[in-house]
């Protein structure tokens, strides 16, 4: 299958959207399938200096150092080594360029085609940039020869894409990951400014022949602002490099050389992650806050929050092992769509806090896994991290639970997954169950005859927590061979 994935963000950026465009394109690959990346050009400092990156946890839209590249999981053939110089180029058999970079591996190259498109600074955030629309974009569908087009968090670029692909008579899959009409909100745009948002979204995703969301909130609230054809696709994990076995008392010296127990927030240091919300951390007797990431708001944080160890960005296995290396993990941010840091976190073993609302609700199952609290409570995480303070028994039984919970949601798994959404809609506009040369792969076909729960068909990476229902009306579409996540009709 000839996919084409138009995103707006992808490495050198830290963030869920590029980490998960660079995964799903890399098994895409390693499928026998032919992924293109269309994607914002990053300033030219930073994609020569710094290699590709991989961790959606450490810390959002900035590229950190040292970056190793991304890791592989079973069957992924991951970046391949390359000879190009930092910067270089290398003409790939249909005839894109795929971009070389330099990480701290030597030369570095994807194993699949990159399209770079110009891009400007996001205002405010000038870290992040905004691909513009450009005539590349139609040039390299038609190139590619695609037969689908997937949006990753389609805002500007994505619109643009979108536009050009329905021109073209491809078939779109529009993935919502990005809260825009929230952080419209956090950033006080008013009411006219979510308002817009929303607008702004239905007409993006509502020309999709699938939209998908990540966890069973944001797909219901999806639904009741207009937005259709909405079902529910996860996120992978990387249970191997997330892993309780790579705690490290060495950190744990560093952070807490009194040996206090260390609660640790891992992510974008931005307005709408709330983190000064965890202040209260601080004041716990024997309890030391930890901050990992880097954003705009650092500043502020830092006078806000000056009794918490700041830092700043990591990444790769030091930042596994930073994670490991905590006792509880805390998230703040209400305006999750699903979370990925929580599911790193339960993947390394923590107990984990964190807002009831959005994403977490789906990932965090309250009193098995960790707590839910109210998300605009700041006494509310104090006291949860209190309490989990106060009984190692728990703090462990919680860690357990949530790596158990997550030991299933691979990327291959959801990768497959998605694959089955792409012969789907393929299918639908073909007028065929299934499209030409997209038969399902073995494991595709075993994960179908798995035993689904009574009522919903469940996405392996979006399963709900005990005693979480799922959202009413969800039912799986006849012609999703291979795709076993849910879809929501009301």
């Amino acid at each position: 299958m000839r996919v084409a994935i138009i995103t707006e963000s992808f490495p050198p950026d830290v963030n869920g959207v590029a980490h998960c465009v660079l995964r799903i394109a890399e098994l895409l690959t390693s499928y026998g399938h032919h992924p293109l990346v269309i994607a914002p050009r990053p300033p030219r400092e930073r994609w020569e200096e710094k290699g590709p990156q991989e961790e959606p946890g450490a810390t959002g839209p900035q590229e950190e150092p040292g970056a190793t590249g991304p890791q592989e999981e079973p069957g992924a053939t991951g970046p391949q080594r390359g000879r190009g110089a930092k910067g270089s180029r290398e003409e790939s058999g249909d005839g894109h360029e795929r971009e070389g970079v330099r990480g701290v591996r030597g030369g570095t190259s994807f194993s699949f085609p990159v399209v770079r498109v110009p891009a400007v600074p996001l205002p405010g955030y000038p870290s992040f940039r905004l691909g513009l629309p450009s005539r590349q974009i139609r040039a390299a569908l038609i190139r590619h020869r695609a037969e689908v087009v997937h949006l990753a968090s389609p805002v500007v670029l994505g619109a643009h894409g979108a536009t050009v692909a329905r021109r073209l008579g491809l078939p779109i899959v529009a993935v919502y990951q990005t809260d825009l009409p929230s952080y419209a909100r956090a950033y006080r745009l008013g009411r006219a400014g979510e308002a817009f948002a929303w607008r702004w979204l239905r007409g993006i995703h509502n020309g999709a022949a699938r939209t998908l969301a990540p966890s069973t909130v944001t797909a219901t609230g999806l639904l009741g602002q207009g937005i259709g054809n909405v079902w529910l696709w996860g996120r992978g994990v990387d249970t191997r490099r997330f892993d309780p076995a790579k705690r490290s008392q060495d950190i744990r010296a560093t952070l807490a050389p009194g040996g206090e127990l260390i609660a640790g927030y891992v992510g974008r240091l931005a307005t709408e992650k709330r983190v000064e919300s965890l202040a209260g951390i601080t004041a716990l007797d024997g309890v030391r806050l930890v901050i990992v990431g880097a954003g705009p708001a650092e500043a502020m944080l830092r006078q806000h929050v000056p009794d918490a160890v700041f830092l700043g960005e990591r990444r790769g296995e030091e930042l596994a092992a930073i994670y490991a290396s905590l006792d509880v993990f805390v998230h703040s941010g209400p305006y999750e769509t699903f979370g990925q840091t929580l599911q790193e976190a339960a993947a390394s073993g923590l107990p984990v806090v964190a807002p009831a609302a959005g994403g977490p609700l789906d990932l965090v199952a309250d009193g098995v896994t960790g707590y839910l609290v109210p998300p605009s409570d700041p006494g509310a995480f104090t006291a949860a991290v209190a309490r989990l303070a106060a009984d190692p028994a728990m703090r462990a039984a919680f860690g357990a639970a949530g790596r158990r919970k997550v030991l299933g949601r691979s990327w291959p798994a959801l990768t497959e997954e998605l694959i089955g959404h792409y012969a789907a809609v393929l299918g639908a506009a073909r007028g065929t169950k299934e499209p030409r040369g997209t038969k399902e792969s073995r494991r595709t076909k075993e994960s179908r005859r798995t035993k689904e729960s009574r009522g919903t068909k469940e996405s392996r990476g979006t399963k709900d927590p005990k005693g979480t229902k799922d959202p009413k009306g969800t039912k799986e579409s006849k012609g999703s061979k291979g795709s076993r996540s849910a879809k929501v009709t009301t």
